[in-house]
């Protein structure tokens, strides 16, 4: 299915918690999830996306739950604008903030982002189908030699979090991002029928 069809099966999902629907976009760091986020995010007609690594910081890379759960899911379950802390990478500290709408959709893209903890608040579960090795071939040209050190620290906390709470096994879809016009194609995933 293409990216078109993505779109009309978030809009048909059932929101788990509130009116909003709010649907992980989950994979590997490097996997392409703000490309294809952004893709369907414009599909949805402008649909707001919540990104992980606004949430995460150096030393807690996977220790945002709390701070989504609380700055966002809360207030979009009861219908509310939800605001969220802004991590900046550069200045090692949060600044800033940024609003988002109880929409009708509300898209979370960040490695993790279908975990075991936030299962139970998503409509839909998508994975980005990238193997770990491409997708940090893909990281390392994004960011640059600059931050090789980054990624390899980075690998090891990756990889330890999806050992503990893989999100892969319960994705309702599978994604594999494409060049062209349908800016993805997608499969049922193996979590469709039996997410916790």
């Amino acid at each position: 299915m293409t990216l078109r069809q993505v779109g009309a099966i978030v809009r048909e999902a059932v929101p788990a918690r509130g009116r909003t629907r709010l649907i992980a976009v989950d994979g590997h760091a490097g996997a392409g999830k703000s490309t294809v986020a952004a893709r369907l995010a414009a599909e949805l007609g402008g649909a707001p996306v919540v990104h992980t690594d606004d949430l995460a910081t150096h030393e807690e890379p996977f220790g945002w739950t709390e701070r989504l759960a609380e700055q966002v899911l809360a207030p979009l379950a009861e219908g509310k604008a939800a605001r969220h802390q802004v991590y900046d990478w550069t200045a090692r500290r949060f600044a800033g903030e940024r609003e988002v709408p109880p929409a009708p959709v509300v898209l979370i893209e960040g490695v993790g982002s279908g975990r075991r903890a936030l299962r139970p608040y998503l409509a839909l579960l998508l994975w980005l189908e990238v193997s770990p090795e491409v997708a940090r071939r893909r990281g390392l040209l994004r960011d640059g030699p600059e931050l090789a050190h980054f990624w390899t620290g980075w690998t090891a906390a990756e990889d330890a979090h999806f050992a503990d709470d893989p999100s892969r096994p319960f994705a309702d879809l599978l994604l594999r991002q494409t060049e062209d016009e349908r800016g993805c194609l997608a499969v049922p995933g193996p979590g469709r029928d039996h997410r916790e």
